[in-house]
């Protein structure tokens, strides 16, 4: 999927072109860096930052997603007034159980969800209008087959 700014690279027969199947180079780097920031910003913007034409910026973008070093686009949106977050540090009784995981994705309270190495199997953000919500959210993880352990801890700021 490519922001709709962004139109598929042709492929080059020429012997001159740069490889499509290359690695990642600094320059895809510092693109990627940039994307990060903002995927919406415009192909022209980005080939100035990064001292290139927009066709090549538009063929290296292309080449990464064929690569799959870039695999999706998305948006972030900002905490609604009133709203509640908080982190739950997960315990397994085994890792990886992808039951949990997509059991978790599935809960529309659930910002986001992330494996970690130690003692701690997943970090899983959630969201909620208010502390009973947040709660009943918590307690449904809790429940959840195979977890183990639950510690959660309510966020005070995001800076």
């Amino acid at each position: 999927m490519m922001p709709p700014h962004v139109s598929p690279a042709p492929r080059h027969s020429s012997g001159s072109a740069r490889q499509m199947d290359g690695p990642v180079d600094a320059i895809d780097r510092h693109l990627l860096e940039l994307l990060r920031e903002d995927a919406s910003r415009p192909l022209k913007t980005l080939a100035a930052e990064v001292g290139l034409s927009r066709s090549s910026v538009r063929d290296r973008i292309a080449r990464m997603q064929a690569q799959g070093a870039i695999r999706r686009y998305t948006i972030e949106t900002a905490p609604q007034a009133g709203t509640l977050s908080a982190i739950c540090m997960l315990r397994l009784a085994r890792t990886p159980d992808m039951g949990i995981v997509h059991s978790l994705t599935a809960m529309p309270e659930v910002v986001r969800c992330d494996a970690l190495s130690g003692e701690i199997d997943l970090l899983v953000e959630i969201a909620a209008p208010d502390a009973p919500s947040l709660n009943g959210t918590r307690d449904r993880i809790a429940a959840l087959p195979g977890v183990v352990e639950v510690t959660t801890s309510v966020v005070l700021t995001r800076y």
